[in-house]
């Protein structure tokens, strides 16, 4: 072909080819242009479907305006059938063969998986998935700009299936575990491919390989990747979980958006310009990171299993003491309670070096307690010792593991550490007992658990009236189902206020009394200042306090602080990986910024770790009415209104149907909700002005705020950022209203 001119292009030189097709230089005879022709071979546009789907996908494609995304001039077809694509010509060399010149420097890798990301993240912002991310497909311009090139033209070729035309080897290595399966992907299979791309640049190598495809597929589905220090010692350790949470098979474990990587790609290339950032292949003493798990109830009464976790429990509080101390929150650590798997998985998945396990049995007055500090690199103990002992010996055995802990990892501490470690809030063994039942309650949450957990923090109260411990947790039962209307808010703050002020007048070094006090003079005094003076006593007493950093980063939100607020959540996810309550407030606050599409991934990576948990199908429901995708929004919030009960769930259903146009299916629920509130069961006011929002009913819905106003109800602190609000902001009242609770001046 070269030499000849098709359409207004002369053909200059053959640049390369392959299965999806031959590109050629060409000049642009009209504007004197030097561009790059791909023609398409004849078997992937042959069906009239697939060409015309082909045809809406790169048109899509072409709208992409990115500096690393490959400029799309123009599609056309040949008289002779043949389509070809026309490009912006670059002078430079593909990544392939920037890999095979030799070893990449770390810092020109993460420079060129950035400018990958870049582009990936603009594509799947629009909806675009590639489907065939590989070395083959990126350029590198001579002034180092990565273009991604090639959009659709994977869908095009049918690699939902293993056996279609234009398969190779190479592609089937950069495929995602669902790709390989043949299962639908979304832009999670593109960020697949980014993590292999990105371990061969660093390795040279392919981390899942085979002689034939059957067995790379294989390796994808079956195999973890060779650790990239045993190929490079001096790669950052930060790299290496970037990789692997690039790769994770499991979809909710992968990164949820092309932005969340590219976030940590950014922030490593920081470290590396700062020179803070950390070998993988250097060993590191101290060992700064650990997981406590759940302790093994060994004892004949199952009923014991509340001392077996709260012994743990204590154990992860003490270790939250020293200074710059990574410990996993409970919730991440707990949720492998009960399950085999090997220790070195735990680790990675929670990022952690070292892990604690052991086991209670509880006889009478006798106790046997096991310990065992396994070193997760490698599997093997650092540390183990057995305490046969009596009850009245649990806190000094406590005190002796943690100490053992200490030494085991060389961890330095200073004296008032030390100090901290051996606090006891109580000598009581009653009622410690008591509160350990009590915070096992409070951990079930909407399972009955936080009327439980009251009965047991009052006992323990009564048991020992200066327990401050337990005056904020009984303190954090009333909060909670007062925000979450299970009790009228004059009924429920008040109480938890006087509470919360109880505990930190026994102890104000407490940061669970600050995060409880700092709940009520933001949702009930209205008092911004002081409420996020108390939030910051907290997280200053508990770095890692997980709890206090999800509501934090309400509060923020609340305040219109948007970045701020999405800053401070990623930070309670890092301390709490696998926390349901902290993904799915991740994906509220990203419902509050109006990043609908991240979440809705962001919920249903919630719901993937547990299907019915019903806080996160509600707040999915609510994206998806956002998204104006109705019915998904009544399916989802329908399962969240049989899990979570009427009250609660009832108006935002309502307010689905409303908007939608079901104004009678809006009106059943009206009904029942008022037969609730003639019963004398509480309905929050808030929840009934979103109906007569929805339903476009202005005056009905300020009648039922004002309500809200007198009765001080939680909810209102959301005005500023509520979406389904949005219909009233134009009308005076509403700025008056936020006004008068202080969201604006």
């Amino acid at each position: 072909m070269i030499g000849q001119t098709i359409s207004h292009y002369k053909i200059l030189a053959k640049l390369g080819g392959g299965g999806m097709g031959v590109v050629y230089k060409a000049e642009d005879a009209k504007l004197k242009r030097t561009v790059a022709l791909k023609f398409l071979p004849p078997d992937l546009t042959r069906d009239d479907e697939a060409k015309e789907r082909f045809m809406h996908e790169a048109q899509a494609a072409s709208a992409l305006d990115h500096p690393n995304i490959c400029t799309i001039h123009e599609i056309d077809e040949t008289e002779d059938g043949r389509i070809f694509i026309c490009m912006a010509y670059y002078e430079g060399e593909t990544l392939k063969q920037h890999v095979a010149s030799g070893k990449l420097q770390v810092a020109d890798v993460i420079d060129v998986a950035i400018q990958i990301a870049q582009g990936l993240a603009k594509a799947h912002e629009h909806g675009i998935t590639h489907r065939d991310i590989k070395p083959a497909n990126v350029m590198i311009t001579k002034d180092g700009v990565v273009k991604i090139v090639d959009f659709g033209l994977a869908k095009l070729a049918g690699q939902e299936g293993l056996t279609k035309t234009g398969m190779t080897v190479g592609t089937v290595a950069y495929m995602s575990p669902q790709q390989a399966q043949g299962i639908e992907v979304n832009h999670r299979t593109d960020i697949w491919s980014l993590g292999v791309v990105l371990y061969e640049m660093i390795t040279g190598q392919l981390p899942f390989r085979g002689e034939y495809e059957h067995a790379v597929i294989y390796s994808i589905m079956n195999e973890a990747p060779k650790p990239l220090a045993e190929w490079r010692a001096e790669v950052p350790a930060k790299l290496q979980m970037i990789v692997e949470k690039a790769v994770a098979k499991n979809l909710g474990e992968r990164y949820q958006q092309t932005n969340e990587m590219l976030s940590d790609l950014r922030a490593l290339q920081k470290e590396l310009e700062s020179g803070l950032a950390q070998a993988a292949g250097v060993e590191k003493r101290p060992v700064s990171s650990i997981a406590v798990l759940p302790f093994v109830n060994m004892s004949a009464d199952p009923e014991n299993e509340y001392f077996s976790d709260g012994l743990a429990e204590d154990l992860i509080n003490a270790l939250t003491k020293i200074k710059g101390f990574h410990v996993a929150a409970r919730t991440s650590a707990f949720s492998f309670k009960g399950e085999k798997q090997d220790i070195r998985e735990i680790g990675r998945k929670l990022n952690v070096e070292t892990v604690l396990e052991g086991s209670v049995r509880k006889v009478d007055d006798r106790l046997r307690i096991t310990a065992q500090l396994i070193n997760v690199s490698d599997g093997y103990h650092l540390w183990s010792e057995r305490y046969d002992r009596v009850m009245a010996d649990v806190f000094a055995i406590q005190d002796e593991i943690t100490l053992a802990i200490v030494n085991a990892l060389k961890v330095e501490l200073l004296g008032e550490e030390k100090a901290a470690i051996a606090k006891r809030y109580t000598d009581n063994l009653e009622a410690y007992n008591l509160y350990l039942k009590g915070r096992y309650f409070w951990n079930k949450r909407f399972e009955g658990g936080l009327q439980k957990a009251m009965e047991y923090f009052k006992q323990a109260i009564e048991k020992e009236p200066t327990y401050a411990l337990a005056y904020s947790g009984l303190a954090d039962c009333l909060g909670i189902l007062g925000f979450y209307s299970y009790l009228p808010p004059q009924e429920a703050f008040p109480k938890a206020k006087a509470l919360a002020q109880k505990a930190l007048e026994i102890d104000d070094s407490l940061a669970e009394a600050h995060t409880s006090m700092a709940g009520m003079r933001w949702v009930y005094d209205w008092n911004w200042l002081e409420a996020e003076q108390e939030f910051k006593r907290a997280l200053e007493l508990k770095p890692s306090y997980a709890m206090a950093r999800w509501w934090y980063s309400y509060f923020l939100m609340t305040m219109g602080r948007t970045d701020e607020s999405l800053a401070e959540i990623k930070q309670a996810q890092e301390f709490d990986p696998l926390s349901l309550v902290i993904n799915t407030m991740a994906g509220w606050m990203l419902y509050f910024a109006h990043q609908y599409d991240q979440a809705i991934a962001q919920c249903q990576k919630a719901l993937e770790m547990d299907p019915n948990f019903g806080m996160a199908h509600f707040v999915l429901g609510w994206a998806y009415e956002q998204e104006g995708m109705y019915e998904e929004a009544i399916a989802v919030m329908q399962k969240a209104k049989n899990i979570v009960g009427l009250p609660l769930i009832g108006p935002f259903l309502a307010h689905v149907y409303a908007i939608s146009g079901k104004t009678d299916e809006a009106q059943k629920l009206i009904d029942q909700l008022n037969e609730l509130l003639s019963k004398q069961q509480y309905v929050s006011p808030c929840h009934m002005a979103v109906i007569h929002a929805g339903l476009g009913e202005q005056d009905q819905a300020f009648e039922w705020l004002q309500k809200a106003y007198k009765e001080r109800a939680g909810w209102l602190i959301m005005l500023k950022v509520e979406p389904r609000f949005d219909s009233l902001r134009s009308d005076p009242r509403y700025t008056e209203l936020l006004k008068k609770v202080g969201l604006e001046k």
